[in-house]
């Protein structure tokens, strides 16, 4: 039975769209393993936001087919973002490499490392430039329907948590980003087809869900509003109504599509977690012009202030790109009084990487290295602090934690989240898991919590 392993860099959704296609590889006969010395197929899934992403997955496949030990017949291949971006021009860096996929055509990757891989094997030949000849396959076309085919979940004995996408591609055009050339077009998947899924998933024991998007809260853009509500919030209600659900997250949304429905949404969905991660990317009005971000900054801290009015336990989460072209000391210090005025729970802080044909790229005022390190650091300080002084408020309260599982660094503790997306470490037994049980915090160590079970 031949294994596969599968490597993932990146976000949420490249998470998502690596499970669909070991879902295909396990009803095709095919069995997963997290060692690589033993797969017959390797798959590295690629994100290319950033340089570093890009870099860390290219020197993974360099060090994969270099292998002295590697077994001839093993079939290697990039997927996603970076593999839809830079196309044959991967195979001239790797010559062993075999597969290049892209974006719109996770769903054709199956067929196409068996058919590599059968030949092969049925060659049976020692020589290794007979059997690698013409087996190449890049396919980065787009597809009408691709955004359906992100639908299979791999059956997981004790999971409580599953992530649901419901649409896929970008057309904000932000000119630092080349998410809008990798993934192509805003696509909708049908409302019934995401409920049917949930409903299965909740079949399976799973309790919570965090629905997928590049700009989530445009999904069934097109649609026409009913009763004030866009699709977005329409889809929520639908299943804040599933029995044995019992947690809704969405990420990643955009200013630009938040409305009034989707505020209010979070005064009367029960199910709607107390968390968002809501990117602002700066907090400077001449830089979010540059950005091609169409909103401003008040417009951006008003959602805020509106969504803790709704919610007020809500805590809020965001992405920061310092160093921007042209961001001056001034620019540099808007964001950070914006950071100090919205008091995040937490925040991604990225230093400005110019990505291959995106408009930010060829701007004047390219910031030194030294100055993006700097500024860095300084926000990272400001954000910590704001997070810390958070979480230390929490303790003495009583918090509902969703078990996920035995904590990463301890395997004798239970870890769990709160509404709010805040990690809490738990002593207790297995029992727990998959369970939203009531916990004391106890303690907080600046970004973790740790807590006991309170008693009924």
């Amino acid at each position: 039975m031949p294994k596969v392993f599968i490597k993932t860099y990146g976000c949420q959704m490249n998470e998502r769209d690596s499970e669909q296609v070991a879902t295909m590889f396990i009803d095709g006969g095919y069995t997963m393993t997290d060692r690589e010395h033993e797969a017959d197929v390797i798959l590295i899934n690629t994100c290319s936001v950033r340089e570093k992403a890009e870099l860390k997955a290219l020197g993974k496949m360099g060090l994969l087919t270099r292998r002295p030990e590697a077994k001839p017949h093993v079939v290697y291949g990039f997927m996603g973002c970076m593999a839809q971006s830079k196309g044959d021009e991967l195979f001239r860096a790797l010559p062993r490499l075999d597969l290049v996929i892209g974006t719109q055509k996770y769903h054709h990757i199956f067929r196409y490392v068996d058919d590599i891989l059968r030949k092969r094997l049925e060659r049976r030949m020692d020589d290794l430039s007979l059997s690698l000849a013409g087996s190449s396959v890049c396919d980065t076309d787009e597809e009408t329907g691709s955004q359906n085919a992100i639908r299979d979940h791999l059956a997981q004995t004790g999971h409580s948590s599953a992530f649901v996408s419901i649409m896929q591609g970008c057309e904000m055009r932000c000119s630092y980003c080349i998410v809008p050339s990798t993934r192509g077009a805003e696509r909708s998947r049908p409302m019934q087809d995401i409920i049917d899924e949930v409903e299965s998933l909740v079949r399976q024991g799973i309790k919570e869900v965090t629905l997928l998007g590049q700009i989530v809260n445009r999904y069934g853009k097109d649609e026409p509003a009913v009763d004030g509500k866009s699709a977005f919030v329409r889809l929520l209600e639908q299943l804040n109504g599933i029995d044995g659900l019992e947690r809704i997250r969405f990420t990643s949304p955009h200013p630009i599509g938040f409305r009034e429905d989707l505020v209010n949404a979070y005064r009367y969905l029960s199910k709607l977690c107390s968390h968002i991660h809501f990117p602002m990317q700066s907090g400077s009005d001449r830089i979010l012009k540059l950005m091609r971000r169409p909103y401003k900054n008040e417009k951006y801290i008003s959602l805020c202030e509106s969504m803790r009015e709704a919610r007020p336990d809500l805590a809020i989460t965001t992405d920061i790109i310092v160093g921007f072209p042209g961001e001056t000391e001034e620019d540099y210090l808007e964001t950070k009084r914006a950071v100090e005025r919205i008091g995040f729970d937490n925040a991604f802080i990225f230093q400005y990487s110019p990505r291959k044909d995106t408009p930010a790229a060829a701007m004047d005022g390219q910031l030194p290295q030294s100055v993006k390190e700097a500024r860095n650091q300084d926000l990272l300080a400001t954000v910590n602090a704001i997070a810390i002084e958070k979480n230390a408020a929490l303790v003495g309260t009583e918090q509902l934690i969703l078990v996920e599982g035995p904590s990463k660094t301890n395997a004798d503790r239970l870890s769990g989240r709160t509404p709010q997306n805040k990690p809490v470490i738990i002593e207790g037994g297995s029992e727990l898991i998959g369970k939203i049980v009531p916990v004391r915090i106890t303690e907080s160590t600046g970004f973790t919590l740790y807590g006991e079970i309170a008693p009924c």
